[in-house]
């Protein structure tokens, strides 16, 4: 099966939530992006944002943490039906990322992933290169982060 043929063009798929802990936002910082207003919620409260939120990139690999289980879950339901699921490889790489609100302390974000585009590969038979919305809302459903991906495809 292709992942066309599973997914809808343009119809939203949920695959899953992360609510993120205060704790969470300053260990990720600590390694990753230690700005103090990932760091410190005292120093956060009179900074851009006015409180303590993640990085974008704790946000972006939010997805990702989602999406992985969201994915073997499908591949076990699918194989379960009797399906062979798609074999999909690493991603080429993302555009348009956007962080486009911050993630504070307490906020769950739900993300998604959106097929957009599907095309064979004329370089290289048997692969397809799959072209994907991902994106995610906080608990009040505002848009918290949106960025193109694509995905090999063997077939």
């Amino acid at each position: 099966m292709r992942m066309a043929e599973l997914y809808a063009f343009g119809e939203a798929v949920e695959i899953g939530s992360l609510t993120f802990t205060a704790e969470d936002i300053i260990r990720f910082a600590r390694n990753f992006d230690p700005q103090p207003f990932h760091l410190d919620a005292e120093l956060a409260r009179h900074a851009l944002f006015g409180g303590l939120c993640a990085s974008g990139w704790h946000s972006s690999a939010g997805w990702m943490k989602c999406f992985v289980p969201f994915w073997t879950g499908e591949c076990r339901r699918l194989a379960a039906e009797g399906i062979a699921p798609p074999k999909l490889g690493p991603s080429p790489g993302f555009t348009n990322l956007r962080w486009l609100k911050p993630v504070f302390a307490g906020d769950t974000i739900t993300y998604s992933v959106t097929l957009t585009a599907s095309r064979e590969l004329a370089s290289r038979p048997g692969r397809l290169i799959n072209t994907i919305l991902c994106a995610g809302r906080n608990q009040n459903g505002e848009p918290v982060i949106r960025f193109e991906s694509t995905v090999l495809e063997f077939v």
